[in-house]
Protein backbone atom coordinates (compact mmCIF):
# COMPACT_ATOMS: atom_id res chain seq x y z
CA UNK A 1 0.00 0.00 0.00
CA UNK A 2 1.57 3.52 -0.78
CA UNK A 3 2.19 5.97 1.64
CA UNK A 4 0.72 9.40 2.08
CA UNK A 5 3.08 11.68 0.13
CA UNK A 6 1.39 15.33 0.54
CA UNK A 7 -2.24 16.79 1.34
CA UNK A 8 -4.40 17.49 -1.96
CA UNK A 9 -2.84 21.11 -2.15
CA UNK A 10 0.28 19.71 -2.75
CA UNK A 11 -0.67 18.11 -5.72
CA UNK A 12 0.95 19.16 -8.52
CA UNK A 13 -0.42 17.03 -11.47
CA UNK A 14 -3.47 14.87 -12.63
CA UNK A 15 -0.87 11.82 -12.18
CA UNK A 16 -0.48 12.87 -8.64
CA UNK A 17 -3.81 13.17 -7.55
CA UNK A 18 -4.63 9.82 -9.44
CA UNK A 19 -2.38 8.05 -7.22
CA UNK A 20 -3.52 9.45 -3.92
CA UNK A 21 -7.03 8.17 -4.70
CA UNK A 22 -6.07 5.09 -5.83
CA UNK A 23 -3.89 4.70 -2.96
CA UNK A 24 -7.47 6.20 -0.60
CA UNK A 25 -9.62 3.58 -2.42
CA UNK A 26 -7.39 0.73 -1.15
CA UNK A 27 -7.52 2.03 2.09
CA UNK A 28 -11.14 2.57 1.83
CA UNK A 29 -11.30 -1.89 0.61
CA UNK A 30 -9.52 -3.05 3.27
CA UNK A 31 -11.55 -1.02 6.60
CA UNK A 32 -14.77 -1.67 4.75
CA UNK A 33 -13.53 -5.79 4.15
CA UNK A 34 -12.76 -5.30 8.11
CA UNK A 35 -15.85 -3.92 8.84
CA UNK A 36 -17.60 -6.49 7.12
CA UNK A 37 -15.45 -9.56 8.69
CA UNK A 38 -17.89 -7.47 11.93
CA UNK A 39 -21.14 -7.92 9.98
CA UNK A 40 -20.13 -11.54 8.97
CA UNK A 41 -19.92 -12.69 12.68
CA UNK A 42 -23.11 -10.30 13.73
CA UNK A 43 -24.91 -12.66 11.66
CA UNK A 44 -23.63 -15.99 12.91
CA UNK A 45 -24.90 -14.54 16.72
CA UNK A 46 -28.42 -13.73 15.87
CA UNK A 47 -30.90 -16.23 15.65
CA UNK A 48 -34.04 -14.92 13.09
CA UNK A 49 -33.83 -13.29 9.34
CA UNK A 50 -36.11 -10.48 11.46
CA UNK A 51 -32.56 -9.86 13.28
CA UNK A 52 -30.81 -8.37 10.36
CA UNK A 53 -32.98 -5.20 10.74
CA UNK A 54 -32.39 -3.14 13.92
CA UNK A 55 -33.87 0.55 12.95
CA UNK A 56 -32.31 2.01 16.28
CA UNK A 57 -29.20 0.78 15.51
CA UNK A 58 -29.07 2.12 11.85
CA UNK A 59 -30.60 5.56 13.07
CA UNK A 60 -27.48 5.65 15.63
CA UNK A 61 -24.54 4.78 12.84
CA UNK A 62 -26.03 7.10 10.86
CA UNK A 63 -25.84 10.19 13.18
CA UNK A 64 -22.28 8.94 14.83
CA UNK A 65 -20.96 9.08 10.70
CA UNK A 66 -22.71 12.35 10.03
CA UNK A 67 -21.44 13.80 13.32
CA UNK A 68 -17.65 12.35 12.47
CA UNK A 69 -18.42 13.91 8.57
CA UNK A 70 -19.77 17.62 9.82
CA UNK A 71 -15.95 17.12 12.28
CA UNK A 72 -13.97 16.39 9.14
CA UNK A 73 -15.78 19.07 6.60
CA UNK A 74 -17.23 16.49 4.73
CA UNK A 75 -20.50 16.82 3.49
CA UNK A 76 -22.84 14.34 5.90
CA UNK A 77 -25.30 13.53 3.20
CA UNK A 78 -22.47 12.17 0.90
CA UNK A 79 -21.67 10.15 4.22
CA UNK A 80 -25.00 9.45 4.99
CA UNK A 81 -25.87 7.40 1.29
CA UNK A 82 -22.57 5.49 1.59
CA UNK A 83 -23.73 4.29 4.59
CA UNK A 84 -27.25 3.80 4.02
CA UNK A 85 -26.33 1.81 0.75
CA UNK A 86 -23.43 0.00 2.61
CA UNK A 87 -25.89 -1.07 5.57
CA UNK A 88 -28.47 -2.05 3.08
CA UNK A 89 -26.22 -4.62 1.31
CA UNK A 90 -25.07 -5.81 4.91
CA UNK A 91 -28.83 -6.16 6.11
CA UNK A 92 -29.67 -8.31 2.82
CA UNK A 93 -26.76 -10.09 3.35
CA UNK A 94 -27.47 -10.65 6.88
CA UNK A 95 -31.14 -11.97 6.47
CA UNK A 96 -29.31 -14.10 3.39
CA UNK A 97 -27.37 -15.86 6.10
CA UNK A 98 -29.84 -15.97 8.79
CA UNK A 99 -32.26 -17.53 6.23
CA UNK A 100 -29.63 -20.29 5.25
CA UNK A 101 -28.70 -20.52 9.02
CA UNK A 102 -32.75 -21.15 9.72
CA UNK A 103 -33.56 -23.47 6.83
CA UNK A 104 -30.37 -25.83 7.87
CA UNK A 105 -31.68 -26.87 11.56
Amino acid sequence: MAEKQNNAEDCTSMDHVRAEIDRIDEQLVTLIGERFSYVDRAWQLKDNPEDAVVPWRIQQVIDKVRTHAEQKNVPPSLVEALWRQMIGWFIQYEEEKLDEKKSGE
